[in-house]
């Protein structure tokens, strides 16, 4: 299962240090990551990047790696980071709402054009998009 998130620039090394450290604690290491440092956020409503260093980690399936992924995601919203959608299968619309500030919008934008009607997906219902 692939996860990646990003952390704003400002928290990036501390937040970077604990949850690599947390996940070298539990014993579900990581058999790939890729570290990119991005730039400044865009307006758009839905956009990943912001200014800071975004991980993409693969991690073996195995017991007890969803229930971890989640403890992670908390830990890096908590931090003002946000996980890729695109590679998303564990959100909760809680986490989500907390890390995608202009939701709202989007989901305005959805209900006024109709569009729920027409064009769902699984991560579109389980965010409440």
């Amino acid at each position: 299962m692939q996860f990646q998130f990003i952390l704003p620039k400002a928290v990036s090394f501390d937040g970077l240090e604990a949850i690599l450290k947390r996940i070298s604690q539990s014993g579900m290491g990581s058999f790939l990551a890729v570290l990119k440092l991005y730039g400044a956020e865009n307006q758009n409503w839905l956009s990943f990047p912001m200014e800071g260093y975004s991980l993409a980690l693969d991690f073996k399936m195995q017991p007890g790696l969803v229930g971890f992924i989640r403890e992670l995601t908390d830990q890096l919203v908590e931090l003002g980071g946000r996980v890729y959608l695109a590679k998303d299968a564990l959100l909760t619309r809680e986490q989500f709402e907390q890390s995608y500030p202009k939701v709202e919008q989007f989901r305005k934008l959805r209900k006024d054009m109709g569009l729920a009607a027409h064009f769902q997906s699984l991560l579109s219902q389980r965010l409440g998009l």
